[in-house]
């Protein structure tokens, strides 16, 4: 008898592994930024374990391929704009909520809150990055809110820092009597919080909105009441309890909060038109929203929306530059595992010179943006003096700008380790590939990161001396890092010292600030082998253009073990 088919050679699966203790980088950024005595590592083993094991695999696959589908009427005919997703999304929901990566940095506060919260974000975001929009939104929320009148913060930022997950709306329909609890009596305990900027006519000129907030007269324990008309082109995760939107008041663009459920149990007038199809990002529903006469109260001052909104912005641009370095640590961590367990002409492929190369410089990479994201989220702790606030303000951006454009190319060389297997979808690089181009594009892609690093150029000088600042502490263990440095500032004195031409500058400023900002932060926390590839392949330009392409010397080995 002829056998015609017997698997060998094909890689096991990579499930059963504590993704927290597997990730050296994080592991050491924790330790070094995170709570004081490591207060989170427990925690953090636990959620790296979860999401290592394979029922968590299966979930992540289940909720990209069973996306979310609108239910824009129930059988009857009548209004319910309700998203339905697959039990598979509540249940890692449920777990990321239940961890703390929401707003866990916000409900213990001091050092290390944000990294810790970061870390367990970060390892969620790994292996299923499309619930990782709710849970990014509501924590950068709360700042903004903080701007509201006591009655809606009171009755809101419990709701926010809760552990609990529901994925139940409550509330009657709009013009139904309520059935079931009463949200006035019996209220829902969490909430989660989306946002509703960008329309078809602006994008992210967001002042060019003609959302209209027309004043109610009605000023009650949740502040000033308005009623909104408009259309909102992108309103992230709608099936939310609550909304920052931006609309054009009297008084200018303002922000306000738009609840799903009204103080009163009925539900608010919320029409989701239709989801966005997108290239990735399935398990998370975008969609397009109406506002037909809904009510919404005014966060902050009437007239500085935008400047209230930016409060959420940044922190949410943050979880991109976190979101995409956890990309980054997948996309390792699958190539690693598939070439040290495939052979091919007679050899395991990380034995093979060409293969070690691509995953070792992979690896640099990502423990690049690991070290960065987390450097970062400690700058945000509320111990953090007037220099680190400054330092931050300049750094996300330019973080943003340069961690996320590079994401999709790392996915890529990735996926072609893993050869035709890589682009199939039993694998998770096809989907990690697709995912990764939107977090380059949103909170703002490239152009607009870039000309805001120009803002703050012109406006807060005191950010580059703070940026410089951190940047200068590897001063001295690299001569063409220091050089580099020295170029870098002085490419910020002559962009500086023409405001009109700058714009044309914009991509090349950013790319050396987050470069010279890459290579300082390894020098000082990661390996010699690590440090070194880096400031060799991106600083000297001693290598080529692609994954790989490494320069004689470079210790492969000890990367790749680390890796």
């Amino acid at each position: 008898m002829i056998e015609t088919h017997e698997v060998v050679n094909q890689v096991p699966a990579r499930a059963g592994v504590d993704e927290y203790a597997a990730n050296a980088p994080l592991v050491d950024a924790v330790a070094r930024w995170g709570s004081e005595g490591g207060a989170a590592a427990s925690g953090l083993h636990d959620v790296g374990a979860l999401v290592g094991s394979a029922a968590f695999q299966r979930d992540a696959e289940r909720a990209n391929t069973r996306p979310p589908v609108l239910h824009v009427h129930d059988h009857w005919g009548n209004r319910v704009d309700e998203v339905e997703y697959d039990d598979a999304y509540h249940r890692i929901m449920a777990a990321a909520i239940g961890a703390g990566a929401h707003t866990s940095a916000w409900a213990r506060p001091g050092g290390g809150a944000n990294v810790d919260r970061a870390a367990a974000f970060f390892l969620f975001a790994q292996v299923e990055p499309g619930h990782a929009c709710p849970v990014s939104m509501t924590h950068a929320a709360v700042p903004a809110l903080e701007l509201a009148a006591s009655g809606l913060r009171d009755r809101w930022m419990p709701r926010l820092l809760s552990r609990e997950y529901d994925p139940d709306l409550g509330g009657a329909r709009v013009g139904r009597p309520a059935a079931g609890r009463s949200h006035a009596t019996d209220p829902k305990r969490s909430a989660l919080v989306g946002m509703a900027m960008t329309e078809k006519q602006g994008g992210s000129d967001v002042r060019a909105n003609t959302t209209r907030a027309e004043p109610t007269g009605v000023d009650d324990a949740w502040g000033r009441e308005f009623r909104l008309t408009g259309h909102k082109w992108f309103c992230s995760a709608p099936m939310s309890d609550a909304f920052l939107v931006l609309a054009q008041a009297p008084g200018g663009p303002s922000c306000f909060l738009v609840p799903r459920v009204l103080p009163d149990g009925t539900r608010n007038v919320f029409r989701i038109q239709r989801l966005k199809d997108k290239l990735g990002n399935r398990s998370n529903a975008s969609s397009e929203v109406e506002f037909a006469g809904t009510h919404a109260w005014l966060v902050g001052e009437e007239g500085r929306g935008v400047a209230t909104i930016v409060q959420m912005v940044t922190r949410t641009r943050l979880d991109c530059v976190i979101g995409t370095a956890a990309g980054m640590r997948q996309s390792v961590a699958e190539a690693a595992w598939h070439v040290r367990h495939r052979s091919a002409f007679g050899s395991l492929l990380v034995d093979l010179p060409a293969m070690a190369a691509v995953v070792a410089d992979l690896a640099v990479e990502s423990e690049a943006a690991t070290v960065t994201a987390m450097r970062l989220a400690r700058a945000y702790d509320d111990d953090a003096d007037a220099s680190e606030q400054a330092f931050r303000r300049l750094a996300t951006a330019v973080s943003k700008y340069w961690v996320c454009k590079r994401g999709p190319g790392h996915a890529y060389e990735a996926l072609e380790c893993l050869g035709g297997n890589g682009y199939t979808e039993a694998f998770p690089l096809a989907r990690r590939y697709r995912e990764q181009p939107l977090l380059a594009i949103w909170e703002g892609s490239g152009n607009v990161i870039a000309l805001d690093v120009l803002r703050v150029l012109h406006r807060e000088p005191e950010a580059f001396e703070a940026f410089f600042g951190v940047v200068a502490d590897a001063g001295g263990e690299h001569a063409a890092l220091d050089l580099e440095i020295a170029e870098a500032q002085a490419v910020v004195l002559e962009v500086s010292a023409d405001p009109a031409g700058s714009a044309a500058r914009a991509r090349e400023l950013t790319e050396r600030l987050a470069l010279v900002l890459q290579a300082s932060l390894l020098v000082q926390y990661a390996p010699s082998s690590v440090a070194d590839a880096f400031v060799r392949t991106r600083i000297e330009g001693d290598g080529g253009l692609l994954y790989g392409a490494l320069p004689p010397g470079v210790d492969t080995s000890a990367i790749l073990a680390r890796a």
